[in-house]
């Protein structure tokens, strides 16, 4: 359905949109101004699970580990580290003479409370729940070395504390618990001021331990609104748009003051379905919806051929990923004789909550489904009620009627534990974690618990090949595509790289005059 104020709300959102770029240009000429499609959800990188959350908190805070431009794990905070041969017990040495943005101290007690907190399930931080899995104790050995003593063997573990959860936070800031709103962690920029529902502003951090950044200043701005983002790149009120919507992708080609960017997608977009609400008890009715997708047709119009159809819970770009995992066919036909079987020949009514964002893609499905005989209800939401919504319990998502939830999840360890433990696994599902579903697989949970542990990379890629077909066969989500990361930024601007999933890079970002 269209909006006719939706014109009035581009030229409001465009006129804001001036007006705060200039103040700010005026100010600080040497200022990079990001432009995303959502607003940060948190500044504690504990209490948030979303990429362009991450994006803004990415240059305040550090890890002890990171990934390089190769996509290859690196010492960060850490300069080393060491396994034993059980595989459960990690020690790393920490860099010296790092200090916090609010000046408290970097070392091993530092890196102790911060996992301590991770660890705390009264705390209820909505990344913990992953640390919290494979974490048994934390240590501090003494002030530059730190003991991780795991539940199990964890072959991963680097890959998991390079992520954005695993960043280092100054233990003084949060025994204030004022971080949800004022970031304080080792990283190249520090925190100014974050102005709901308008932007939040970094600046080069003087007492940085390692290279300066080039650019003093950091500002990021957000909307819902593609076509404010199309022209702030355009007209140059922003100097990087993240993602691009791919409807844009052909004018900007043809902008000699524009550059496109292009990563390896490790985003899974899909609709998560109630297993515990009708009609969707029934795995019949869930695999028609799989068989009603034409995941190619949203390729080629919603991501302008900028993608790739999904075969898999899992990205290409994640270990474990099985290129072979057999995919639903688009077939009308099929969709109709299961819900025929299931005891619903006159169709089924199914009830979606998707973010403002998401619009179009959830519209297009209404379309494809009702070929079907399914009827897509769609309750578009604000972003904080759409967490609240999809992130609900049993009963309250039947209370709402909710049988689904629009979703993409990328795991930024590009490993195939991060993408579906937190996903599929029992013990994920909402509030827990990002099981939205409830989906429950006792052989499948077998499985993942044996793959996050299997120290041979043979082995498990053999574990996860099974999983994703069970999950699959399921049909635990109406699993959409594979989008390519793309971003697009002022041709001045150089340096940046998207890490797969729509992680914006600027460590070594330079803008010229």
């Amino acid at each position: 359905m269209t909006d006719p104020r939706r014109p009035t709300a581009v030229l409001t959102a465009l006129l804001s949109l001036s007006l705060t770029a200039a103040a700010f240009a005026q100010g600080n000429a040497d200022q990079l101004t990001i432009m995303q499609s959502e607003p940060p959800r948190s500044m504690d990188p504990a209490d948030q699970t979303a990429t362009f959350t991450g994006n803004v908190l990415a240059p305040m805070y550090e890890g002890l580990t990171h990934f390089n431009k190769a996509l290859e794990i690196e010492p960060l905070l850490a300069t080393k580290w060491s396994v034993n041969t059980a595989g459960t017990e990690w020690t790393f040495t920490l860099r010296s003479g790092v200090q916090f943005q609010d000046g408290t101290p970097f070392n091993a007690a530092a890196v102790v409370a911060s996992f301590q907190r991770q660890l705390d399930e009264k705390r209820g931080l909505a990344a913990s729940g992953r640390f919290r899995s494979v974490i048994d104790k934390v240590t501090a050995v003494n002030p530059t070395t730190v003991r991780f003593t795991l539940k199990k063997p964890y072959p991963a573990f680097p890959r998991l504390l390079a992520g954005d959860a695993a960043f280092i936070v100054s233990p003084a800031a949060d025994k204030k618990g004022t971080l949800g709103r004022q970031p304080v962690g080792t990283g190249p920029y520090s925190f100014v001021e974050w102005k709901s529902g308008e932007y939040v502003l970094e600046k080069a951090n003087p007492k940085y331990w390692g290279k300066r950044p080039a650019i003093g200043a950091l500002k990021w701005t957000w909307t819902s609104e593609p076509s404010v983002m199309n022209l702030a790149i355009q007209s140059g009120q922003a100097d990087l748009v993240n993602p691009l919507p791919p409807i844009f992708t052909q004018v900007l080609k043809n902008n000699p003051k524009v550059t496109l960017l292009q990563g390896k997608g490790a985003s899974v977009f899909w609709l998560s379905l109630n297993t515990k609400l009708k009609p969707l008890t029934d795995v019949r009715v869930r695999q028609a919806l799989n068989y009603a997708t034409d995941q190619k047709a949203l390729v080629a119009t919603l991501l302008r051929g900028y993608g790739a159809p999904a075969n898999s819970p899992l990205a290409p770009a994640d270990f474990g990923y099985d290129p072979s995992a057999p995919a639903y066919p688009y077939d009308v036909a099929k969709a109709k004789q299961l819900l025929s079987d299931a005891g619903y020949k006159d169709g089924v009514t199914i009830t979606v909550a998707s973010q403002e964002p998401d619009s179009s893609i959830v519209q297009a499905l209404q379309g494809m489904w009702a070929k079907a005989g399914i009827t897509l209800k769609i309750m578009q939401m604000e972003s904080g009620v759409w967490s609240q919504a999809a992130f609900g319990t049993p009963a309250e998502k039947a209370k709402a009627g909710i049988n689904s939830s629009f979703a993409s999840w990328s795991a930024g360890t590009l490993d195939a534990d991060g993408q579906l433990s937190p996903l599929y696994a029992t013990s994920s599902a909402s509030p827990a974690g990002a099981n939205l579903g409830f989906y429950s697989n006792p052989k499948l949970d077998a499985l993942l618990a044996q793959g996050s542990s299997e120290t041979d990379s043979a082995k498990r890629k053999t574990i996860y090949a099974q999983a994703q077909r069970i999950i699959s066969q399921d049909a635990a989500h109406v699993l959409l595509y594979y989008p390519n990361d793309i971003a697009a930024v002022q041709s001045n601007v150089k340096g940046v790289w998207i890490f797969p999933g729509g992680g914006i890079q600027l460590e070594d970002a330079t803008k010229s005059k």
